[in-house]
């Protein structure tokens, strides 16, 4: 996969992205799932506006600087992408570094930001971090965390695979990859609410307490297995034949690149 671009360009481009997915949607957790009335009904947007919320952050960021880095903005897609051969592994560590430093500023600004009303603690209301057991949103087991934490990221990453492989419609993935995030997060807010990034996970983590912290690890190993899979299996799935015959022309003339 070729990137024209400068390593310090693409770097900067997953920072801005990444940042811009867990402000806007760890934002939208934080802030306006639940805003109670004066009459006590509740004007918040509900598990389906922060799960919109995700996917558009992603769906406009990918438009937004895609060009520039490929538009990972999550540590488990770069692993994924690069056991698919679709980024270069020297790049991998930077980019896996700059994701979860975008997601830690992120993350620091909504403490900032959350700190300004009275009575708030990021610790009891959670500050949209991830959990099982007794830390997640309606019970489930860590078991069920993990199966559905690796199952949905390597759905995401065959959307991701899928949609950007030079074969699919040119100018759409944006589109089905920020609503696949959509999806996702429709389905696993109630079990985890979702990861299937670590660097969003450890993003607000940080600020969330002990017992937040103590989980996380889960929500790292469980995003890297599921990109794994994907990641292996998408080249065997859905082998390019194009790719094929370049390779078998090159080792045919005697060079060694399998472009």
């Amino acid at each position: 996969m070729s990137h024209p671009q400068s390593m310090t360009s693409r770097l900067a481009a997953e920072f801005l992205g990444t940042g811009v997915l867990v402000f806007g949607g760890c934002g939208a957790a934080i802030f306006s799932a639940k805003v109670i009335s004066s009459n006590t009904a509740n004007m918040g947007i509900g598990f389906l506006g922060v799960a919109l919320a995700f996917g558009l952050t992603v769906l406009v960021m990918v438009y937004a600087v895609g060009h520039i880095s490929g538009a990972h903005f999550n540590p488990a897609v770069t692993f994924g992408a690069a056991l698919a051969g679709r980024i270069e592994w020297k790049a991998v560590p930077a980019y896996m570094i700059t994701q979860v430093l975008g997601a830690s500023v992120a993350g620091l600004a909504l403490f900032a930001i959350a700190a300004g009303k009275h009575g708030f603690d990021p610790v009891t209301s959670g500050f949209a971090s991830n959990g099982y057991a007794d830390r997640s949103p309606d019970g489930y087991s860590m078991l069920s965390a993990l199966l559905a934490e690796i199952i949905l990221t390597a759905i995401f990453l065959y959307v991701i695979l899928g949609s950007t492989d030079g074969r699919a419609p040119k100018g759409f993935a944006g589109i089905s990859i920020g609503l696949s995030l959509t999806l996702i997060h429709l389905v696993a807010i109630p079990i985890t609410n979702t990861s299937v990034n670590p660097a969003r996970s450890l993003g607000v983590a940080w600020f969330a307490g002990p017992a937040a912290l103590g989980q996380v690890w889960l929500f790292i190993v469980a995003p890297l297995v599921g990109a794994a899979i994907a990641g292996l299996t998408y080249p065997l799935f859905f082998p390019n034949p194009a790719i094929s015959m370049a390779v078998e022309m090159d080792r045919g003339s005697g060079t060694t690149s399998a472009a």
